[in-house]
């Protein structure tokens, strides 16, 4: 189980971040200085911590459900009903590193329902690379993007970050889509795709087509469907109402793709570097592995199985 989501007063006199927290995410915790104690309508810039103090004083310590590092965020969801779920994002801008601490609220403030206007897919021109064997392919003329045709490995289309595969969309139409899955060879493609960081299979036909068919049954395709996404989890099968959409959603993918990707080593740097917290105490390892029905003594040297088990529970 988490240990518990700590707040306390930062002891740094004059500090405009006048809150410490406490993560509890690796096998010290993660430390931050922050404005307030949880984010509003608005989301709380926090800065890095030199550490937790030896003597805090503690404003609230609450029970966490769970904890855990996705791509550029860190997710934290606590044991009450209101204002429960919460995440850290770790982000640069003007060449520096920014964290920043955001609600369900703020979220919701941020992604007014309005309709989105044309831009770039997160602030880049992307550079897309066609599979030299593409057939009629997407120009993605109505988008920010440069084209690139060579071969690739896997797939269709493709964006890369300096040389490595980041994403890959192999695009479908619905009589191909069925073709593929009846004869077996989507299979063999979805399991090249999901060894790559991100994934995707593009149909440019609503999901209804798939029952429209006049060679094949619409129940067995659908079947098919089915049973590639639960064998292939990771490389999901999104069908989009006609070409000009799956293009377009394919070029907002691609671009969320390489933007997760180097957000994600950012985060990985970041958490690697933070300030630890306090190291646990013999006592709370042993009530630790009691409650989570690990055998141990009552006294003397903890075994390294629940030491590895404690310094695991929270990746």
């Amino acid at each position: 189980m988490p240990d518990d989501f700590l707040i306390a007063r930062n002891p740094e006199e004059g500090s405009a971040l006048p809150y410490l927290v406490r993560i509890p995410l690796g096998p010290r915790g993660v430390v931050l200085k922050t404005k307030d104690t949880w984010p509003g309508a608005t989301k709380l810039y926090c800065h890095r911590a030199d550490g937790w103090p030896d003597d805090p004083d503690i404003v609230e310590a609450l029970p966490v459900r769970s904890v855990s590092k996705r791509g550029a965020a860190i997710d934290l969801v606590l044991e009450r009903v209101r204002r429960g779920r919460s995440q850290f994002v770790v982000t640069r801008a003007r060449g520096r590193e920014m964290i920043f601490w955001q609600s369900r609220q703020t979220s919701k403030q941020a992604r007014p329902n309005i309709a989105l206007p044309t831009a770039r897919a997160h602030g880049e021109e992307l550079d897309i690379v066609v599979d030299s064997g593409e057939k009629y392919a997407w120009k993605f003329s109505h988008q920010q993007a440069s084209i690139d045709k060579r071969r690739l490995p896997v797939g269709d289309y493709a964006v890369f970050d300096d040389e490595v595969l980041i994403a890959v969309i192999e695009r479908k139409s619905v009589a191909d889509l069925t073709s593929s899955l009846m004869n077996g060879k989507l299979n063999y493609a979805l399991a090249g795709m999901a060894s790559e960081f991100r994934a995707a299979v593009v149909v440019e036909a609503p999901y209804s087509a798939v029952f429209k068919q006049e060679h094949a049954r619409g129940a067995s395709v659908a079947e098919a469907v089915a049973e590639a996404q639960i064998r292939f989890p990771s490389v999901p099968i999104v069908f989009c109402d006609n070409r000009q959409l799956a293009q377009e959603w394919s070029y907002r993918w691609l671009g969320a793709a390489l933007h997760e990707h180097r957000q994600r080593a950012a985060t990985d740097a970041v958490v690697d570097t933070l300030p630890s917290g306090p190291a646990a105490s013999p006592k709370q390892i042993r009530e630790w592995a009691v409650a989570s029905g690990l055998d141990v003594p009552v006294k003397g040297r903890i075994p390294k199985a629940v030491r590895e088990a404690w310094d695991a529970r929270n990746g």
